[in-house]
């Protein structure tokens, strides 16, 4: 690929017309290794490396770049060296067990995005789904936060929320009004549906899915948790 195109994929418009990503840092690059050891379609990927890097040991078709070669490609402001281009259809993670549906109602922060993918990717068994209007899971911060995680958990991109309904029978939702998380409700349930940062998920088509609510115990000094938080609280004790 070339690398003017390389850098425009730091944007939604290209990743999406090429259906590539950028994986950029040490770090990641030996996650993706790691990864495709059992996911070999992601042994399509491409590295681009400084001369630093020269010994990289490495499946994957390797393309040597000049440092203002790859400042200019980088995403970051101190690049490390080392990018991979990743064709975004190539990442197929299988849990290995029965999964359980987390469902993210127009979630938009990257960094939540990413950090619950490594809640996910720790405890597994759990397929992430994102309704229209989320934050690519593709964006470079997303993958960056997710420290090596969106490898390992199955995604669902533009899934309704209305199509929840047909697809699952239990399905939990948080609430200041609700049943305690450590009932035994709360583990029954085979969807977990989360709402948008700061606007929630609207009530009436919370009851249209006949979602049950349940409460995370607090003092209640403040309206809300991070959103991170919740869902990590949630699957641990789903998971207790």
């Amino acid at each position: 690929m070339k690398l003017d195109l390389i850098k425009k994929l730091q944007q939604k418009k290209y990743r999406t017309e090429t259906g590539c990503c950028l994986v950029e840092g040490e770090h990641l690059v030996l996650e993706l290794q790691k990864a495709a050891i059992h996911q070999p379609t992601l042994k399509a990927a491409e590295l681009y490396l400084t001369d630093q890097y020269a010994d990289w040991q490495t499946e994957f078709k390797v393309h040597e770049v000049t440092g203002k070669q790859m400042s200019a490609i980088s995403a970051t402001k101190s690049p490390q060296g080392i990018v991979a281009v990743l064709p975004m259809a190539a990442i197929q993670p299988a849990s290995g067990k029965p999964e359980v549906a987390i469902y993210f109602h127009e979630i938009q922060d990257p960094g939540n995005l990413g950090t619950i993918l490594r809640t996910l990717a720790w405890f597994g068994g759990y397929r992430c789904l994102l309704s229209p209007g989320s934050v690519d899971p593709f964006n470079p911060k997303v993958i960056r936060a997710s420290m090596g995680a969106i490898f390992h958990v199955p995604l669902e991109l533009d899934v309704s929320l209305d199509s929840l309904g047909e697809r699952y029978e239990r399905i939990g939702c948080l609430d200041m009004q609700g049943d305690a998380l450590s009932s035994e409700a709360f583990k029954a349930c085979d969807c977990y549906l989360f709402g948008n940062e700061a606007r929630g998920v609207p009530r009436d088509q919370l009851e249209q899915l006949n979602a049950r609510a349940f409460t995370i115990p607090g003092a209640g000094l403040i309206e809300s948790l991070n959103l991170g938080t919740a869902v990590s609280l949630s699957v641990y004790e789903r998971q207790r």
